[in-house]
């Protein structure tokens, strides 16, 4: 087997393991759990060094990405996921956490990921308000 094969194979074999997760834990899409590895992916690519992200670091680069990714469409691609709040994000990455598809400091805590920013005001409100000419919702 070439070494392309074996990557294709372990990639399959991660996808095929984050379906179960998803499949066993029922609350949120597959593709909710997908967007968490692309937002952890972005946010490490945005640090000077290889390290160990925060819940706020990584929310904050699930957020910029969902922003640049959907647009204004960025709620409503994440409440179609059944992603609400940030601290549906916290659930998945402790459900990812606990079948050994993502690692944790022993500081990392669930509760680290509630309430860090209201979906409404990041994905709609503040989304409008850099639009050039200021659009605003009343």
């Amino acid at each position: 087997m070439s070494s392309q094969d074996k990557v294709l194979e372990g990639a399959l074999e991660f996808d095929e393991r984050l379906r179960a997760v998803a499949k066993i834990d029922g609350r949120y899409d597959i593709g909710a759990y997908r967007f968490v590895f692309d937002g952890l992916n972005h946010t490490i690519s945005k640090l000077s060094e290889a390290r160990h992200v925060t819940a706020l670091e990584l929310l904050q680069g699930i957020r910029d990405l969902a922003k640049e990714k959907f647009g204004f469409l960025a709620r409503t691609v994440l409440e179609s996921w059944g992603v609400r709040e940030t601290s549906d994000f916290g659930e998945i990455v402790f459900s990812l956490v606990g079948y050994g598809l993502m690692g944790r400091t022993d500081e990392d805590r669930r509760e680290d990921f509630d309430d860090v920013y209201d979906f409404a005001k990041v994905f709609d409100e503040e989304y409008l308000a850099e639009l050039p000419g200021q659009v605003k919702l009343n």
